[in-house]
């Protein structure tokens, strides 16, 4: 999968090239164009749709926009430790890649709950989208920092985390990360998105833009 980006920072588009029958996973949601011919079948329902896109044999593309603007960023795996990533910042990955919610990090996180976050483990590249602008914090052996769990994006699993409420005794779910944020400790690599879903969300419903729930 060759990955090429347009319109980024604000509004990114990412053309998925494949190889001749070279199979990708993407959100359904974000799926905005495919060369003629390219397959597309979608596994599940609701928030847990997947779509299975196979090239022919001549190969093709699909173009993925998400559904917030913002920036995308590319992760490539190597097999050597995997990536948390938050389950609205996910766009597609190889097919190689493996999504495992009941890792062992999300289990320490979770306690064996469906979480906000999954984790991805293998060789291949995964694309995720932010909302906004993306950050990098590269964290050094012993430093540490404090995230809230909005603007966290993906991280490394070399990196020590701690989920806990951002105000005591708080509105909090660990099914959307509300009220939560992040104690990270290095060495590893954070990334950030510079806006928040949900404090989006908000302040929507605060200033009487949306009255849906």
């Amino acid at each position: 999968m060759q990955v090429r980006t347009r319109h980024t920072p604000t509004f990114g588009v990412a053309r998925l090239v494949l190889a001749p029958g070279e199979m990708v996973l993407v959100d359904p949601l974000t799926i905005a164009a495919t060369s003629y011919g390219l397959a597309v079948e979608v596994k599940g329902v609701g928030a847990q749709a997947v779509a299975l896109c196979t090239a022919g044999a001549e190969g093709g593309w699909l173009d993925a926009a998400p559904v917030l603007p913002g920036d995308l960023q590319q992760v490539e795996l190597d097999g050597t430790h995997g990536w948390c990533l938050a389950r609205h910042s996910w766009i597609a990955s190889s097919s190689t890649v493996a999504m495992n919610p009941e890792a062992p990090p999300m289990q320490a996180l979770f306690g064996g709950a469906e979480g906000f976050l999954n984790y991805a483990q293998g060789r291949g590249d995964v694309l995720l989208a932010c909302c906004g602008a993306l950050d990098l914090v590269t964290l050094e052996a012993g430093e540490a920092v404090t995230i809230s769990s909005d603007h966290v994006v993906a991280f490394a699993d070399t990196v020590q985390c701690r989920l806990r409420p951002s105000v005591p005794d708080g509105a909090q779910s660990i099914q959307t990360g509300e009220g939560l944020v992040f104690d990270f400790a290095g060495p590893g690599a954070v990334l950030t998105q510079t806006r928040g879903p949900r404090r989006l969300t908000t302040w929507l419903r605060g200033n009487g833009v949306s009255r849906s729930s």
